[in-house]
């Protein structure tokens, strides 16, 4: 237990270190990408890492309160407004993971599963989640998602901040819950988890978080946003349990899996201008708009970016919104797809 102990300690202590120097240099998500990078070297390094499951338990159940606490009455009541938009945002998701999960698992040797986590495009803590909960590559999961991420983080904004001249407005974060909303997710959330985990159901507290929340925030029941110390917290464990599973794995492995990660990004990026254009001939709509709102990641920098254009934020919150909300259903039911359709 105290070797148990001295070792997790050790990992989240190597996770904080990567988690203060991906602030440093600005990275988005800098808990969960900079203790996962960290992690993951030091694992590729030969360090041993394991954290407690109960630890890795209470990170799952702040995640899925943090995610379900999007669903708020007034995006519910914005995403109304726009359903053919969303309808083709929709689509373009379904199509996308379609081709890449077919690239993965027929060029790349990925199995059904990994190729469906590796595919999707957006929520990235979500995916993970899953990938850990179950016995899928971890590590090639991760590489795939983070080059993506890193590329559309990095490279959407610069292009539309130069092509539409966005000058980088940030919006003023949502009020926090109060303690007796955290109070009534967080025991909740842990009681249906255990039903959950009863029925054997993957992700038991963190799809239990999503729901309870979402449903709390939905009602108007629990307002506000997860505290600021409890997402870092969470993300914090997710990054060290996703580095962790680069424990044992050589640096012939990473290399082996960024041309997965160009193939992802590729497809990604192609269906998403595939729904601009569709949306833009269709409806009339602004390109500049819909690339934001379509982007699939770096929802804070394209929350900015839309107001610095002056886009209407409802619009682009609803859209970013409602991908989470289609992949929280769309990825649970490809991975329960049978296998011979699997590939579309």
């Amino acid at each position: 237990m105290t070797l148990d102990l001295k070792g997790a300690a050790l990992a989240l202590g190597v996770g904080l270190v990567g988690a203060g120097l991906f602030w440093l240099i600005g990275f988005p998500s800098a808990p969960l990408t900079g203790a996962a990078t960290a992690v993951s070297i030091a694992g590729l390094s030969g360090l041993r890492v394991a954290l407690p499951n109960w630890l890795r338990d209470t990170a799952f159940i702040l995640l899925g309160i943090g995610i379900g606490s999007s669903v708020t009455p007034e995006m519910l009541a914005s995403a109304a407004r726009w359903p053919a938009t969303i309808a083709i945002l929709a689509a373009a998701l379904l199509v996308g993971m379609a081709i890449s999960q077919r690239g993965l698992t027929r060029w790349m040797g990925f199995q059904r599963r990994d190729a469906v986590l590796a595919a999707a495009p957006g929520h990235l803590s979500y995916v993970l989640s899953l990938s850990l909960e179950g016995k899928g590559a971890t590590p090639r999961i991760a590489i795939v998602q983070s080059i993506r991420v890193l590329f559309l983080t990095l490279v959407v904004p610069i292009f539309v901040t130069v092509a539409f001249g966005a000058s980088g407005v940030s919006f003023a974060p949502a009020a926090h819950m109060s303690i007796a909303s955290a109070i009534l997710l967080v025991a909740g959330t842990f009681t249906l988890g255990l039903v959950f985990k009863r029925i054997h159901m993957p992700a038991a507290f963190l799809l239990a978080g999503m729901g309870f929340s979402a449903a709390g925030h939905a009602l108007g029941l629990t307002p506000g946003q997860m505290p600021a110390t409890g997402t870092f917290a969470a993300f914090l464990v997710m990054g060290v349990l996703i580095g962790s599973r680069f424990s044992g794995q050589g640096w012939d492995d990473l290399r082996a899996s960024l041309w997965a990660g160009l193939w992802v990004t590729g497809v990604t990026v192609a269906t998403t201008l595939l729904a601009v254009v569709v949306s833009m001939l269709a409806l009339g709509l602004s390109p500049a708009l819909l690339i934001v709102a379509f982007a699939p990641g770096g929802v804070e920098a394209m929350a900015a970016i839309s107001v610095a254009l002056g886009f209407d934020p409802a619009f682009v919150a609803a859209h970013h919104v409602m991908r989470l909300l289609i992949l929280t259903f769309l990825i649970p039911m490809l991975l329960s797809w049978p296998r011979s359709s699997a590939t579309v």
